[in-house]
């Protein structure tokens, strides 16, 4: 089986690296097509073996660029001889899929995995104006759509026009990675500088409006306990900003800012919750690491999130805009002791689980 896999830009292509080395390591061939000008393919595709496709496509949707993006792939594809082409991200798979249109009627099997569609329950209307005629009428040239989260397979099975429709929890993590690290909790705190007997709540990703990681802060300061720390791995253009929030809130003590780190796992294990307040998601991977990792999380009540959380069982809802709603989740969560329970709620997102359901997608007529 010989597959072409297409993104906008190559730093996408790191979420995909454990089911591609399974299909090369079963024998199949994989092909990368992808913007490679601001972020590189991971060094490990081309150490498989993978040949990388320059493509002119932008994550802007108004770029020329797209449009030659299209002769490009059909060049690609008609030379290719591919017995599939999954695309991801909106517009490498908008692109993708009209270029391919012609190739289906020969044998082509065309697969799109939507991460999030833009348009959802509470988007900007100008959301719904662009992306839902695109992706509504691509959907025609789509042999199998994959959904993430539960609020898009739903409105994909009413809308679109897919041949099939799946619903596939994510593109899977290590669970055993997340499950199995141990550290010692008070020499992990101390390295990055949270006191051993504090509550430590911890967020993990880029620092963008997003992600709302002010919430937390401006709570952390309302309920005015020195003991409640706050931690964000990760990095992004709002890093001088939350700095400057925790001082004008008068918790620059209690906060943490790690930057990016390849620890995670050891930090999951440090902290007492996770914090995921963002306004939108699909289906956010470092819930289900920090799930997998034992850890109650507290996340904003939003599509995605509720596939992966159960209010009271592995975690509590809040509502993203209201400071009350954290302080009271965090309290709450902070009683949940039921770790191995809420591991156990994690299994369905380990790469094997995933893989083996994506395979089976593959390999169906």
């Amino acid at each position: 089986m010989k597959v072409l896999y297409t993104t906008t830009i190559g730093l996408t292509m790191i979420f995909f690296k454990s089911f591609i080395k399974q299909l090369i390591d079963n024998g199949h061939v994989v092909d990368i097509a992808t913007n490679e000008d601001d972020y590189q393919v991971d060094s490990c595709y081309r150490d498989w073996g993978c040949r990388i496709f320059h493509v002119s496509w932008s994550r802007s949707i108004f770029s020329t660029g797209n449009f030659s993006a299209v002769q490009e792939i059909r060049r690609i594809v008609n030379s290719g001889n591919y017995d599939i082409v999954h695309c991801h991200t909106p517009i490498a798979a908008a692109c993708t899929r009209f270029a391919c249109k012609g190739f289906r009627k020969n044998g082509l099997k065309v697969i799109y995995t939507a991460h999030g569609f833009h348009f959802y329950k509470g988007a900007p209307l100008v959301n719904w104006v662009l992306f839902f005629p695109l992706e509504k009428i691509c959907s025609r040239w789509t042999d199998v759509l994959i959904t993430i989260n539960q609020e898009d397979y739903v409105l994909a099975q009413k809308k679109m026009k897919a041949g099939k429709i799946e619903y596939v929890p994510g593109v899977g993590i290590d669970i055993n990675k997340f499950r199995n690290t141990f550290v010692d909790k008070n020499i992990k705190r101390d390295e990055i500088g949270v006191p051993k007997d504090a509550f430590l709540v911890l967020s993990v990703g880029e620092l963008n409006p997003n992600k709302n990681h002010q919430i937390v802060l401006r709570s952390i300061a309302k309920m005015g306990d020195k003991n409640i720390h706050y931690a964000i791995a990760g990095k992004g253009n709002l890093e001088d900003d939350l700095n400057k929030l925790s001082i004008d809130l008068g918790i620059e003590h209690q906060y943490h800012f790690l930057g990016y780190r390849n620890d995670v796992a050891e930090l999951y294990k440090a902290a007492d919750i996770y914090a995921l307040p963002s306004f939108r998601e699909g289906l956010n991977v470092s819930v289900m690491e920090a799930l997998a990792s034992g850890l109650p999380c507290v996340v904003s009540k939003i599509r995605g999130n509720i596939d992966m959380v159960q209010d009271g069982e592995n975690g509590y809802y809040i509502d993203p805009s209201n400071i009350d709603s954290f302080s009271t989740a965090l309290i709450k969560a902070s009683k949940l002791n039921n770790k191995i329970s809420i591991s156990c709620s994690a299994d369905k997102y380990s790469f094997n689980s995933i893989n083996d359901y994506m395979m089976c997608l593959y390999l169906e007529g």
